[in-house]
C-alpha cells in the first residue's frame, strides 16, 4: 500500500511503536485474569491462591503424606518442617515447589478435608491401618481413584476447587485472620492493576505522541517534496492537473494521508496485536465457547465486505468532487470583479452550488451506509456477550468453569471483535486514502517536460565567456507546438537579438509573440529547430543559469504578498535598498513609491490587488531590473502604462541599461518605433525583421498595424507621446 512505504524513512520509530504496542497490548490483556482472580480468588476463596497451605495441622499432613504416591512423598517430604507445636510450616523448598505441590495435594486435601462426604471413609482407622502396614500405597491409590470417580466429568474442575476450599479450612482450624488475608490479597491484586493500568495509560500517551509526531513528518515530507516539484513543473504539467487539482492534492489529499498514517501506527497494528493476544488468552481460559467468537469475527467480515462493496466507488469519486469545489471556489474568487461586472452571481451562485450538492450527496450516502455498521456492530457484541454468558452460565453451573473465568472469557471475547471491529472500520478508511495517496504520487511521479542536462554535461561556463554585458539570443528555425495541439503556434522562426540593441517583437493578437519569449525563457522547449544565448543551446545549460541571464516580465504582471521592496527586491538575495530605488526610477515607480506614507515599506496584497494596474507593472518592471541579468524581456509590460510614463521608461531603459540586451513584445506602435530591430509575427510566421522605416517600406503587415494606431504625422516623428 502506497500509504505505508511513506513510513519507509521512519522504520526505528515505527519498531518502537510495535514493541510499545505489545507491552501496552500485555498489560491490558492481563487485567481481565486479575479481575478473574478477584472474584474467584480474593472473594469466593477469601484469598487462599494455593492448595498447598503456608501450614499445615499434623493430622492433615500425615493424611495428605499417606495418599500420595511415592513419586510424589518425597517432594511433599522436603516441602514442609515440624513444628515444636506439632504443625508444619511450608519451607523454601516448598515455595519453590508450590505448583507442582498443588497439582499433588489438590486430592489428598480435598479428601481429607471431605472424605466422609466423598467416599463416606474414616480416615483415622485408613491411617491406622497404614501405619500398621495392614494397608499399602496401592490400596490408598485405589481408594483415591474411587474418590475421583464419584466427582463424575466435572472431577478435575471440582477437585482443583475443593483443594483450595480444604486449604482454607486448614487456615480456619489453625486460627489465621481469613478476613485479614482476604483483604490483604484484594489490596494487593488491585494494586497491581492500577500499575498496570498506569503503564498501559503511559504506553499509550508514548505511542500516541510518536504516531502523531510521525505523521505530521510524513505530511511535512509529502508537502515539501509535491512543492519541490510543481515548482519544476512547465506550465504543461500545471495544465494537466490544474491549478485547483495540485491545491487539493498538497492539502486535503496531504492531510488525509497524515490523518490515516497516525490511525495506522495507533490502531491498526494495534488491532491484531490484541486481538492475536485475546484469542491466545481466551485458549489459556477455555476453549469450548470459542466457537462463539469465530462466528462473530465471521459475521463482521461479512458486515464489513458488504459496506465496502456498496461504499468503495463512491470513496474513490469523492476527492475528484473535492477538485471540483476548489476549482470553482478559486475562480469565483479570482474573478470576482468580472462576474460582478456582467451581474453573474447567481449563476455563478448556481454552479458552486452544483459542484457542492454533487461532494454532499457523495459523502452523504457514504456516511449513511458507515452509520449501519455501529448499530450492527454493537449488535454483535451484545449476542456475543449473551451467548457467553449462557452457555458459560450452564458450563458454571456442571462445574467446569468458575465465575471469574467467565468474566474474563467475556472480556476477552470483546477485546478480540473490538480488535477486529477496528480493523474493520479502518478498512473503509484506509481505501479513501489510497486514493488519495496515489493522487499525491502522480504529481510525484510526473516527470517535468523542461529538464536540466545531466549532471557534468550542463555548459553553464559558457555563458557570458565572451564578456559582454549582453547576452546573445538566436532564434534558429525554430517551430513549436503545444503537447495536445495538431498546429504549430510557431514555424520557421528566425532571428537574433543582438546586445546592446533593443529587439521588438510585434503582431496581431495571436500570432505569438508571449510564445517567443517564454521559449527564451525555457517554459516550453522548442518542437523544431533550437534557441541559443551565447552561442549555447538553452537546453545544455540549467535553467537556473539560463534564468539567471533573462529578467523576464510577464504579460500578466503578478505581485506577491509583502512590501514594495520585497517585491522589487524579491530576484536577488539580501537587496540593498539602493538597488531596489535605483530600478524603481528606471521603472517609473519612484513618484508614487514617494506617494505613500511608508514608502518602500508599504504594504502589497497577494497579487498586487491593492495597487493599480500600471503600478503593478511598473514594479514587475521594476524587479526584473533589480537583478543583474543580462538581457530583459518584457512581455507586453507596458500596456497598463500612460503614453508619457511609456515614453519616459523606455528613455531610461536605452539609456541606463548600457550595453544590456532588450526585447520587448508589444502591441502598441509608439513602443517599438525606436527599436533597434522590429520582428513582425503573423500566424506564428516571421513576415518581417528590420528597423521602423524599413518595415513601413518592405511589411504589409507591420504597416497596417501601424497605420491603424498613428496618424502618419506620428509615424513620421517617430514617437508619439
Amino acid at each position: 500500500m502506497r500509504i505505508i512505504k511513506n513510513l519507509a524513512q521512519h522504520k526505528l520509530v515505527v519498531l518502537m511503536v510495535v514493541v510499545l504496542l505489545c507491552v501496552q497490548a500485555a498489560c491490558d490483556l492481563a487485567l481481565p485474569n486479575y479481575t478473574s482472580d478477584i472474584v474467584d480468588t480474593g472473594i469466593q476463596q477469601q484469598g487462599v491462591q494455593d492448595v498447598a497451605a503456608e501450614q499445615l495441622t499434623g493430622r492433615t499432613h500425615d493424611l495428605v503424606a499417606m495418599m500420595l504416591p511415592e513419586s510424589e512423598e518425597q517432594m511433599f517430604a522436603d516441602a514442609y518442617a515440624q513444628n515444636e507445636d506439632g504443625t508444619y510450616s511450608l519451607t523454601e523448598s516448598g515455595k519453590r515447589d508450590r505448583a507442582a505441590l498443588d497439582d499433588a495435594m489438590a486430592l489428598p486435601m480435598t479428601v481429607t478435608c471431605y472424605a466422609d462426604q466423598i467416599a463416606e471413609l474414616d480416615l483415622d482407622q485408613v491411617k491406622t491401618a497404614y501405619d500398621q502396614g495392614m494397608v499399602g500405597k496401592d490400596d490408598i491409590q485405589a481408594m483415591l481413584d474411587r474418590a475421583r470417580g464419584s466427582m463424575g466429568d466435572m472431577a478435575d474442575t471440582l477437585i482443583a476447587q475443593q483443594g483450595l476450599a480444604a486449604a482454607r479450612a486448614e487456615y480456619e482450624q489453625l486460627g489465621y485472620d481469613l478476613d485479614a488475608m482476604q483483604m490483604d490479597y484484594l489490596a494487593a491484586t488491585g494494586a497491581k492493576m492500577l500499575g498496570l493500568a498506569a503503564l498501559g495509560m503511559a504506553i499509550a500517551v508514548m505511542v500516541g505522541f510518536l504516531a502523531s509526531r510521525t505523521a505530521a513528518k510524513v505530511g511535512r515530507n509529502l508537502r515539501e517534496r509535491l512543492f519541490n516539484q510543481v515548482v519544476g513543473f512547465s506550465d504543461a504539467e500545471i495544465q494537466s492537473f490544474s491549478a485547483a487539482s495540485l491545491i487539493t492534492r498538497g492539502t486535503n489529499d496531504v492531510q488525509l494521508v497524515q490523518m490515516v498514517t497516525v490511525m495506522l501506527l495507533r490502531m491498526v497494528l494495534y488491532a491484531p496485536i490484541l486481538a492475536i493476544g485475546g484469542i491466545i488468552m481466551i485458549a489459556r481460559t477455555d476453549l469450548s465457547m470459542g466457537w462463539i467468537i469465530i462466528a462473530a469475527v465471521a459475521a463482521i467480515a461479512v458486515i464489513m465486505g458488504v459496506l465496502m462493496k456498496v461504499a468503495m466507488p463512491k470513496f474513490k469519486i469523492m476527492q475528484k468532487l473535492i477538485d471540483r469545489v476548489n476549482l470553482v471556489s478559486r475562480e469565483l474568487l479570482t474573478g470576482l470583479p468580472v462576474i460582478r461586472a456582467f451581474g453573474r452571481e447567481q449563476h455563478e451562485e448556481a454552479r458552486f452550488d452544483d459542484a457542492n450538492t454533487r461532494l454532499m450527496k457523495t459523502q452523504l450516502f457514504t456516511n449513511r451506509v458507515m452509520t449501519f455498521m455501529m448499530p450492527l456492530m454493537m449488535l454483535i457484541m451484545n449476542l456475543v456477550s449473551v451467548g457467553i454468558i449462557w452457555f458459560g452460565g450452564h458450563a458454571i453451573d456442571a462445574g467446569n468453569l468458575q465465575t471469574g473465568d467467565l468474566i474474563a472469557f467475556i472480556t476477552y471475547s470483546m477485546v478480540i471483535i473490538m480488535g477486529f471491529l477496528m480493523i474493520g472500520m479502518l478498512s473503509i478508511m484506509l481505501p479513501r486514502a489510497d486514493v488519495a495517496a496515489q493522487r499525491i504520487d502522480e504529481v510525484l511521479e510526473c516527470k517535468p517536460s523542461i529538464a536540466d542536462p545531466e549532471p557534468g554535461k550542463a555548459k553553464d561556463a559558457l555563458l557570458g565567456a565572451n564578456g559582454l554585458p549582453g547576452a546573445r539570443i538566436a532564434f534558429e528555425n525554430v517551430s513549436f507546438r503545444y503537447s495536445d495541439g495538431a498546429e504549430c503556434v510557431l514555424e520557421d522562426v528566425n532571428f537574433t537579438c543582438e546586445p546592446g540593441k533593443t529587439t521588438a517583437i510585434i503582431g496581431s493578437t495571436g500570432s505569438g509573440k508571449s510564445t517567443v519569449l517564454k521559449l527564451a525563457e525555457r517554459f516550453h522547449d522548442v518542437t523544431s529547430g533550437r534557441i541559443t544565448v551565447d552561442g549555447v543551446d538553452v537546453r545544455d545549460v540549467s535553467q537556473h543559469a539560463l534564468r539567471a541571464q533573462l529578467g523576464y516580465v510577464p504579460q500578466a504582471a503578478f505581485l506577491f504578498s509583502g512590501t514594495i521592496a520585497s517585491n522589487v527586491g524579491y530576484g536577488v538575495d539580501d537587496a540593498d535598498e539602493d538597488r531596489i530605488r535605483a530600478a524603481a526610477d528606471v521603472a517609473q515607480a519612484s513618484d508614487f513609491i514617494a506617494e505613500r506614507p511608508e514608502g518602500l515599506a508599504t504594504p502589497i496584497s497577494q497579487g498586487g490587488t491593492n495597487v493599480s494596474g500600471g503600478q503593478r507593472q511598473r514594479l514587475a518592471i521594476a524587479r526584473a531590473l533589480a537583478t543583474d541579468a543580462r538581457a530583459y524581456l518584457f512581455d507586453d509590460s507596458f500596456s497598463a502604462l500612460d503614453y508619457k510614463t511609456d515614453a519616459a521608461l523606455r528613455h531610461e531603459l536605452s539609456s541606463r541599461l548600457g550595453g544590456k540586451t532588450v526585447v520587448i513584445v508589444a502591441q502598441r506602435i509608439s513602443t517599438v518605433l525606436n527599436a533597434d530591430q522590429i520582428v513582425v509575427l503573423d500566424d506564428g510566421r516571421v513576415v518581417g525583421a528590420g528597423t521602423h522605416e524599413q518595415l513601413m517600406e518592405s511589411c504589409q503587415e507591420y504597416r497596417e498595424i501601424a497605420m491603424s494606431q498613428l496618424s502618419e504625422e506620428e509615424l513620421k516623428g517617430g514617437d508619439a507621446r
